[in-house]
Order: structure tokens, then C-alpha cells, then sequence
């Protein structure tokens, strides 16, 4: 039987949770030809909701396409250009063909070949051609703007970890370019995500940066205990297993309602379960989790400095007043003017997220696995 639950993928259809009052407000934003800035930590469903919110948005207007990028393995301005290029001629090009005829109408002199996969499911990859492309990498930046004016249709370009365009060859001059572009188009509209909030913060919301103020910024939230209790006892049901509110709830509670962690477990627990989920199946569940995870947080551990480390045993300990004499000295973590150094390199590693009014754990099975299994070995 297909597990109801879904980690790693994509959530689609009845995989995809609650996320209504995100979902109106992006699809309407899409519709309206609105730029959107989504922020949020890694795995909290962005990507799902972009998805869900891109599918509602053409429903509703037939002249609507949207484009994805996915800037991960995105080095260069080279790579850039020619994986927009591609994906853009493809998002708005139904037949083979048809990619092959706007491609060469659209970026004739930048492509030196064209080429197609013999497998069922055949794509046309677009050879650009660098030295053309740097001579006139205008033509790059506008071609989604062209495409839609002649089409008579509007587009959205959606790019996700688009905080990945810093480890460009001068990101800041690559910023101002797309900026001075992007900020004229009238038939396009952007929604750019990213998963590492601190640096999306710096592009855009930070006054001196070329893309302060570009869109409207939408912090995503978690999703809310009770939704996750009504998902988790409706999706046990479709596959004919029981699972009561009480243990639904417990599910979100230990992973602290993190969306992939939730479906992860859910699914753990629903693999367990031959009629009725109970308490004890949910708890050996996450614990079977945690060791499962055990040997990357014990080597996500290892890089850290002493000072580091220590840092994160204050938290687990609730400590407010990290900079004061006697945590520094309890958890020897130096000086005070140190601290900020340790959150930043914390921050860069994915371990924290530094929110207005508190320090929060990225991922909350690693701050469990702290708890339980290695600061309880080191004496306070």
C-alpha cells in the first residue's frame, strides 16, 4: 500500500497541507502580475506551496504560464543564463517543436546546437553560446518579457535558493543587472525563495542592496498544530488504518510541527500501525528516527568549534543571557563580542535561525538528539 504521507518530494494534491491563506494570497499575486519574496527555513514547504499556488493561478487565468528555476547547483552567470533560456523557450512552448521554433526566433545567435533525448520522454536542450551571450546578456534578461508581448500572455518566473546567486562571480554587479531589468518588465512577475533566511534578508531587505523592496516579502510559518492533527487522522483514514487526535498531536509536537519532519514521521508511524496507531508506536517511531539521523548530527557536531558547540548547549540549557559574564564563563564561550561571531558561523552553517526575539534550532530532531543523547553526557 502507498504510504499517505509524503518527505522529500514535492506535497501534491491530498499530500499538500492546509497552507490556504498562503496559497490565495501567492496565486493571487501571480494572477495580479505581482512580485513575491518568500522566506522561510529549509524543508518548510516552499516549494510545494510555489507549486500549489502556480497550479491554482493558471486555473484560473488560461493566458497564465509559470516557470521554475532552481538556482541549487547554479555556479555561474554562464549557467544561469543558458538554464534561463532554456527553461523560459520551454515554459511557454507546448510541442517539441514549438521549442524549437521559439528558440530559434528568440535566441538564434546565441545557440550554436540544439539537442534531444531519444528516451520516451524527450527534452530539447539549448547549446548557448557564451562569448554572444556576453556581448549582449540583455537579450537573456528580457527574453520572457518578449516572449510573453508577442504571445499575449504573462508569465511568472519563479527561483528558488535565490540567495545562490552570492556565490556568483561578483554577486552584487550580477544583482544590479537583474534588477535593472527585471524591475521594467510589464508581462513578467517574479517569485524568488530561498531556504537561507539571514542571507535572503540581506538581499532584500536591506536598504543599500539592489533588490530592496523588489516584491512583497511573505515570511512562511509553520503550519499549525490542529491542521496537522486533522491532516495526519484524515490521511491514515484514506489508507483504512485509525489514528486518534491525541497521538496525531503528538506527532507534530516532537518534531515541533516542522513540515518535513511531520510527514516523516507521520510516515514512520503509519508503516507501524496495522489498525490503530498508538502512543507507543509514535514514540518508538521518533526515536528510531533519531538514531536513524544520529551519525549526520554526530558529524554536523565535529565541524563545530568548541565555542560553538557550547554555544548550542546554552541553548538547549534556555539560556536568555548569553553574553553575560557568568554564561560566558559556564559555557566558556570568550568574550562577549565573540557571540556574534558564533551565531553568525552558526547561522552559515544551517544550525540556527536568529529570529526579532529569539534563537531558534534550524532542525528540531538535531536539537532533540543534543538534548537526549549528547549534552546529557557533559555535566552543567
Amino acid at each position: 500500500m502507498e504510504s499517505p504521507f509524503i518527505y522529500g518530494h514535492l506535497a501534491i494534491g491530498k499530500t499538500f497541507t492546509n497552507r490556504e491563506t498562503e496559497t490565495k494570497m501567492l496565486s493571487s499575486n501571480f494572477q495580479n502580475g505581482l512580485s513575491t519574496i518568500l522566506i522561510s527555513p529549509r524543508r518548510w514547504g516552499k516549494s510545494s506551496l510555489v507549486q500549489k499556488a502556480a497550479e491554482v493561478a493558471m486555473a484560473n487565468d488560461k493566458q497564465l504560464k509559470v516557470c521554475f528555476l532552481d538556482l541549487f547547483n547554479i555556479r555561474s552567470e554562464e549557467q544561469f543564463y543558458e538554464y534561463l533560456a532554456n527553461e523560459v523557450i520551454k515554459s511557454v512552448s507546448g510541442k517539441l517543436e514549438e521549442v524549437t521554433e521559439n528558440a530559434k526566433k528568440f535566441l538564434g545567435k546565441f545557440i550554436p546546437k540544439i539537442s534531444m533525448s531519444l528516451e520516451a520522454n524527450s527534452e530539447v536542450t539549448l547549446g548557448l553560446n557564451w562569448n554572444e551571450i556576453k556581448k549582449s546578456p540583455d537579450e537573456i534578461l528580457d527574453l520572457a518579457e518578449k516572449l510573453a508581448a508577442e504571445k499575449g500572455i504573462r508569465i511568472v518566473l519563479c527561483v528558488d535558493e535565490f540567495q545562490d546567486i552570492g556565490s556568483f562571480g561578483k554577486p552584487l554587479d550580477f544583482q544590479k543587472k537583474l534588477r535593472s531589468h527585471w524591475q521594467h518588465h510589464r508581462h513578467v512577475s517574479y517569485c524568488l525563495y530561498g531556504s537561507k533566511r539571514h542571507m535572503m534578508m540581506e538581499v532584500f531587505a536591506s536598504a543599500s542592496m539592489p533588490f530592496y523592496k523588489f516584491g512583497e516579502i511573505l515570511f512562511l510559518q509553520k503550519i499549525k498544530e490542529d491542521d496537522w492533527v486533522k491532516f495526519i487522522v484524515a490521511r491514515f483514514k484514506s489508507t483504512k488504518k485509525k489514528i486518534k487526535s491525541k497521538e496525531a498531536r503528538l506527532i507534530a509536537n516532537c518534531v515541533e510541527c516542522h513540515p518535513y519532519y511531520v510527514q516523516q514521521l507521520a510516515h514512520q508511524a503509519w508503516l507501524r500501525t496495522d489498525a490503530e496507531c498508538s502512543e507507543s508506536i509514535v514514540l518508538n517511531a521518533f526515536e528510531d528516527l533519531t538514531a536513524q539521523l544520529s551519525m549526520l548530527f554526530q558529524m554536523g557536531i565535529n565541524n563545530l568549534s568548541n565555542p560553538q558547540a557550547n554555544f548550542l548547549h546554552a541553548l538547549i540549557n534556555n539560556e536568555e543571557q548569553l553574553s553575560s559574564k557568568k554564561i560566558l564563563k559556564k559555557y566558556r564561550l570568550g568574550t562577549s563580542a565573540n557571540i556574534a561571531r558564533i551565531k553568525q558561523a552558526l547561522l552559515n552553517k544551517d544550525a540556527i535561525d536568529v529570529l526579532p526575539d529569539r534563537i531558534d534550532f534550524i532542525d528540531p530532531v538535531f536539537k532533540y538528539w543534543l538534548k537526549k543523547y549528547y549534552f546529557q553526557k557533559i555535566p552543567d
